[in-house]
């Protein structure tokens, strides 16, 4: 992320939940403002709650430098007061034609960990798109900043009606990767609807990494279905988590997935932030949405989902190891 600011021209497009005023922020900062000064045009998107560690001096300090800044949904006088939704997306786009997104914060979780005792850095993937798919990117970040800056009227997004563009590719055919830009947005329930379809048209396998997982009925039966039918269905999820109740949710969930044949597994780290998923090898999602009800039906996300068998391989041997720092969970455990 650093060199592709470092290296951009015209535009830098920033939007991430977490940004804090650490030594990464600070590294970040300095990039950004160095950008600005070569003439670039910056954009940085937060939002309230997911900014509200960072320090005020140093938004102030990016906002003199010439970084255009906002905030997304800052409390208020309206529905929920401002609480929800949340903006939860992760994504970096430079001079739109090169995008960044996943999981993956500005902090130091993701380089030295923060725990005191057994620290170690955060796991989670993180996927760079080039090409056509990456202006659908800019266009998504455009969208969150506009909802931000107040300039688009509140609910709007429920009746746009963006035509799909490159329908007509075959992934047998046509090269590179197939990239969808999958957005997230209150209500709409689309990577679970997505998750729902590949569970049955899986064939072999079905690898989902996932931090915060407190799914519904509708996934839970997708995934038991599929297991089933046969398929091969692992989860894998964090044995430490930075908000332990969810830990403490989702193994409510472990007995009704074990018995029908969907394999667990707990990740050793100090924390698996993953949002990931490869379905027969060959269908890869990267991003910034967990199986909760948060991330699927209430707030902002954004997710990277891509037709490519090189791709879905390389995510096969990232779980597979993944699997090889963490312990299975079996009915008699």
């Amino acid at each position: 992320m650093l060199d592709l600011i470092d290296c951009a021209k015209a535009s830098i497009a920033l939007e991430s939940y977490i940004f804090r005023s650490d030594d990464v922020g600070e590294r970040f900062a300095d990039r950004l403002t160095a950008a600005v000064e070569r003439g670039v045009d910056v954009r940085l998107l937060l939002d309230w709650i997911g900014a509200r560690g960072t320090s005020k001096k140093f938004i102030k300090q990016l906002k003199r430098a010439g970084v255009a800044v906002a905030v997304f949904n800052p409390p208020g006088i309206r529905a929920w007061f401002g609480m929800v939704p949340r903006d939860h997306r992760k994504l970096l786009v430079v001079d739109g034609s090169v995008g960044i997104t996943g999981g993956v914060g500005v902090g130091r979780e993701w380089t030295t960990g923060v725990q005191k005792l057994q620290r170690s850095r955060w796991r989670d993937p993180a996927v760079k798109v080039d090409g056509p798919a990456a202006h659908d990117m800019i266009q998504a970040f455009d969208h969150m900043w506009r909802r931000a800056t107040g300039k688009e009227r509140r609910g709007s997004h429920r009746f746009l009606r963006r035509p799909a563009r490159g329908a007509h590719l075959d992934p047998a055919t046509d090269t590179p990767a197939l990239v969808g830009i999958v957005e997230g947005e209150p209500l709409r329930l689309r990577v679970s609807r997505a998750l729902q379809i590949q569970a049955i048209s899986a064939r072999r396998s079905i690898w989902i990494a996932t931090a915060y997982f407190t799914p519904s009925p509708s996934e839970v039966e997708a995934l038991n279905g599929a297991a089933r039918d046969g398929v091969d269905v692992r989860i894998l999820l964090p044995s430490r988590n930075d908000h332990p109740w969810v830990s403490l949710l989702a193994r409510r969930y472990y007995r009704r997935l074990l018995t029908n044949g969907v394999r667990i597994w707990e990740w050793r780290g100090e924390m698996m932030h993953a949002k990931t998923s490869v379905v027969d090898g060959r269908w890869v999602r990267v991003g910034s949405t967990d199986f909760n009800p948060l991330g699927v039906a209430i707030n902002y996300e954004l997710d990277a989902v891509i037709e490519d068998a090189t791709l879905g391989q390389e995510a096969e041997h990232m779980f597979l190891a993944d699997l090889e720092e963490s312990r299975e969970i079996t009915l008699d455990k």
